[in-house]
Parts: structure tokens; sequence; C-alpha cells
């Protein structure tokens, strides 16, 4: 997290030239607010956006103090209930925000799972999210132990998982060319973290010079904003709600 953390603090100044591009009424968050009535588009783009954003839900739940098993069923049952019922006019009247939109709507479901007291239900055929994932979230150590309060655990979860996203959406791309070696590189370059290699010792590593270096990664750069700027995209309502999301996320992650 904190790698990325530390050079999406450097986004928010960001020239207008990073902010073109994005196509954002094909956003998959859009696409749910805009549906009307029962839109396949819109059922797919909701289910797109859970299977990338339930590690915030089952971080929240943990933090509520549900155990591993029980935080498993609940962040399944929530997920299946919310695409079961396909209450889209629902979705549009929250408006805004994925991100504040599952977290509210997480909070009603478990109160409703309290006060009803009934068996957690599970998702139907295929589930949304492998258990596999959910125990490898469980091994690594994560929010239970942690003294933030369980809305800051989901905010700075969601972050790190949207800059998982970026970072995967871009070494794909830098592998697809066959430029693996050059992604591995600058990905720790973008860390900053201590033992970097500097960009001379990049060049000498790749046969490179360093102005050439200099150069590519100035492309990595504006390529990682580029991506950044497209996966908020997705979550948010308007093009005008990315900066305000970006500069939300990099004040959750300085926190």
């Amino acid at each position: 997290m904190s790698a990325a953390a530390d050079d999406v603090t450097s986004l928010s100044a960001a020239g207008p030239e990073s902010r073109r591009g994005i196509a954002f009424t094909t956003t998959q968050w859009s696409v749910v607010l805009e549906a009307q009535g029962e839109s396949p588009a819109a059922q797919e783009a909701l289910e797109k956006l859970c299977r990338v954003y339930w590690r915030p839900i089952y971080s929240f739940v943990r933090r509520q103090g549900a155990g591993p098993e029980e935080a498993q069923d609940l962040t399944q049952g929530f997920f299946a209930l919310l695409l079961e019922r396909r209450d889209l006019r629902t979705v549009r009247k929250e408006k805004g925000r994925l991100r504040s939109y599952l977290l509210s709507a997480v909070k009603h479901f478990l109160a409703d799972e309290r006060r009803r007291a009934m068996a957690i239900k599970r998702g139907k055929g295929e589930r949304l999210i492998s258990l596999e994932q959910l125990r490898a979230e469980e091994s690594g150590g994560i929010e239970p132990t942690d003294p933030l309060t369980a809305e800051r655990i989901y905010e700075r979860r969601w972050a790190s998982t949207l800059l998982d996203r970026v970072l995967s959406r871009l070494e794909d791309k830098y592998r697809s060319r066959g430029n693996a070696e050059l992604f591995d590189s600058f990905n720790q370059l973008l860390a900053d973290e201590p033992g970097a290699p500097s960009q001379a010792d990049i060049a000498a590593q790749l046969g490179m010079t360093e102005n050439a270096v200099s150069q590519a990664f100035h492309r990595f750069r504006q390529s990682y904003q580029s991506l950044l700027r497209e996966e908020i995209a997705h979550t948010v309502a308007t093009p005008g709600d990315i900066e305000n999301e970006l500069r939300y996320l990099i004040a959750v992650l300085r926190a």
C-alpha cells in the first residue's frame, strides 16, 4: 500500500493533459446509474464492479467483529442479494460514488441480518468470490487487529484495491509488448523504496541510455496517471467527480 500511496500523492497536481481521453459515458458505474428498468448491460457492469471491490466489503465485515468463516458468508451473501434483487432503481437513487453506495448498502445488509437473526444466505450456483481468495486475505493478517474504525479500514482497502487494479492493468500493457523487465524496474522506481535502483542502474541493466530511461519512465508515469483516472471514472457518476474522488483517496492514504 505505502509504495502506491507515495506515488498517488503526486498525481493531484497532474495537468489537464493527463485527464483527457476518458470515455466516461461507457464506464461501468455510469451504465448502472443510467439503466432504465432491468438492463442486462447494467447488471453485467454491476457484477464486474462487485468482483473488483469485494475486498473492502470483506474488510469492513471483519472489523465489525465477524470471524473469518462468518465474514466469508456475509460477504458472499451481501453480493448475492445485491445482484439477485436487480433493484437498479435503488442504485440510481444513490448516484454519486460506488464506494459510498456499497458502504451504505452493506451497513443496511448487516443490520437486517442482525435483526432477523436468520441463517446467512449463500450465493446460488457459482460464487462471486472464490473461497481461496478469501482465505488468502485472512492469512495475510489483515484488519481485525487494526485500531482503525471499520469505515476507515473500508476506505483504505478501497484505495489499495483501486491502485492494485491500476498496476495490474499497467503490467499487462507492458508485458504484452515484451517490456516486462522495463515494467519491473519502473515499478520499483514508482514505489521509491529504499534500495530501489536508480535510472542509471536501470539503463546499465537494460542496455539503454539514461536519457532513454528517463523518457520511458515519464511515459510510464503518464500511463499510470491515465489508468488511475480511468479506474476512478468507473466508480463515480460524472466526469467532475473524478478529481474529487482522487483527492479524497489521497487524503485517505495520507491519514
